[in-house]
C-alpha cells in the first residue's frame, strides 16, 4: 500500500485508473482480464528478474515471462490440467536455459529462484483466471477477489495512518500497526459482505471471503516486504506512481486468489 512519504494523489490517481481498466476488463467477457492478468504477470516477472539481479541472482527472464503468460492462457482454455503443465514446461525451460549459461557453484541457487519465481508469479496469479473461467459470474467473481485485498489495504493505511500506535511487524514492516489491521479487516468484510448481497449470495458467503483475505493480504504484504528487505530494496518498481511497481501493488492479490478459489469451490 502507499506509505504516508509517497505521493498520495499520484497514488489515488493510478488507484482509480487502475480500478476503471479492472472493471472494463470483465464488463463482457472474461477473455479481457485474461490479457490484463498476463501483462501484469509480465511486468512483475521483469521486476522481480531485476530485483533478484542486484542480489547477483540470475533468473532466467524470458522462459520464466512466456511461461507466466501461457500458465494464464492454460488456466483459462484448460482449466486445472493446463496450469499444471504450463507451469512444469516453465520450470524445465528456465532450468534449461539457466543450465545453457553454464552450471557452476550458484546454478542451483538460481534454478531454486525460478522455481519460486514461477510459483509466486505464475501460478498464484492462474488462480484469478480460474475463477474468472467459473461459467456465469466467474468474472465478477474474479472482481470481487481482486476487490477484497484492495479494500485490506485502503482500511489498514487509512485507520493506520490516523490511528496507528502499535506496529504488527515492526522487524518486516515498520509502517503497519494493530490498529490498521482492524481497519483492513472492516474494510475486507464489508466488501465481501456487500459483493455476496449484490451476486446473491448468502452475506456469511462474503464474511468468510473478507476474513480469509485478511489473512492472505497481510501475509502477502508481509511477505513482500520480507523479500524487498532480504533484497535491499525499496521498492520492486517504479511503473505506477504512488505504488511502486507492479509486484508492490499485486503482492495481497497472488496470495489471496488461491484462498478465494478454495473458498469459491467449496461454499
Amino acid at each position: 500500500m502507499p506509505s504516508p512519504g509517497r505521493n498520495l494523489p499520484a497514488a489515488i490517481g493510478v488507484g482509480v485508473g487502475l480500478f476503471a481498466l479492472l472493471v472494463a476488463s470483465v464488463v463482457w467477457r472474461p477473455e479481457p482480464l485474461v490479457v490484463l492478468v498476463a501483462t501484469a504477470v509480465a511486468l512483475a516477472m521483469w521486476e522481480l528478474a531485476a530485483a533478484f539481479d542486484q542480489a547477483r541472482i540470475r533468473l532466467p527472464f524470458w522462459p520464466l515471462a512466456v511461461g507466466a503468460v501461457g500458465i494464464q492462457v492454460c488456466a483459462y482454455v484448460a482449466g486445472h490440467t493446463g496450469v499444471v503443465v504450463a507451469f512444469v514446461l516453465t520450470v524445465v525451460a528456465a532450468v534449461v536455459w539457466r543450465a545453457i549459461d553454464g552450471i557452476g557453484e550458484l546454478f542451483a541457487r538460481d534454478v531454486m529462484a525460478s522455481v519460486f519465481a514461477a510459483t509466486y508469479i505464475g501460478l498464484l496469479a492462474a488462480f484469478l483466471i480460474l475463477v474468472a473461467a467459473i461459467p456465469g459470474e466467474g468474472r465478477w467473481l474474479a472482481l470481487v477477489v481482486v476487490l477484497l485485498p484492495v479494500g485490506n489495504d485502503i482500511g489498514g493505511y487509512v485507520l493506520g495512518t490516523l490511528a496507528g500506535r502499535h506496529p504488527l511487524a515492526p522487524t518486516i514492516s515498520p509502517k503497519k500497526s494493530w490498529e490498521g489491521l482492524g481497519g483492513s479487516a472492516a474494510l475486507a468484510v464489508l466488501v465481501g459482505v456487500v459483493a455476496a448481497i449484490v451476486l446473491h449470495h448468502p452475506w456469511w458467503w462474503g464474511l468468510v471471503l473478507g476474513a480469509a483475505a485478511v489473512v492472505t493480504s497481510t501475509l502477502g504484504d508481509l511477505a513482500e516486504s520480507l523479500l524487498k528487505r532480504a533484497l535491499g530494496i525499496k521498492d520492486m518498481g517504479s511503473i505506477l506512481p504512488g505504488h511502486g511497481g507492479v509486484l508492490d501493488r499485486v503482492d495481497s492479490i497472488l496470495m489471496t486468489a488461491p484462498v478465494a478459489y478454495a473458498v469459491l469451490m467449496v461454499a
